[in-house]
């Protein structure tokens, strides 16, 4: 990741309504969340929410699906794998083992390997 990606990514979450709803999706998994259900949920209008809800897609933190009439929203895990890798990427002085926890959290948003299709 960029540093301007990652400045943007920080800039989206830096406000508490939006790291609020990135926390909900995270936790509603890959099924996501309609957006009436996150305005609900994080007690904000339908217009308020889409004015959050956009500013994390741009910053590359969450994904939209059309199903049917509803847009459903879900956590970009690969996006919000990058960020942390980004924090950790030159970790500990050298000494990996100090943050090594950290890295394995943010492996478990790592994108999953491309097969080899030769």
């Amino acid at each position: 990741m960029e540093e301007r990606q990652a400045l943007m990514s920080f800039a989206a979450l830096s406000q508490e309504t939006r790291l609020h709803i990135v926390r909900m999706l995270v936790i509603a998994g890959p099924s996501g969340m309609a957006a009436g259900a996150v305005a609900e949920k994080a007690e904000v209008s339908a217009s308020n929410v889409s004015f959050h809800l956009k500013e994390l897609e741009r910053a590359g933190l969450i994904n939209q699906q059309r199903e049917a009439r509803s847009i459903i929203y879900t956590a970009n895990y690969e996006g919000l794998g990058r960020l942390i890798r980004f924090l950790m990427e030159d970790c500990c002085a050298g000494h990996p083992q100090i943050c090594a926890p950290a890295v394995e959290v943010a492996a478990c948003c790592a994108p999953a390997p491309k097969e080899n299709l030769q």
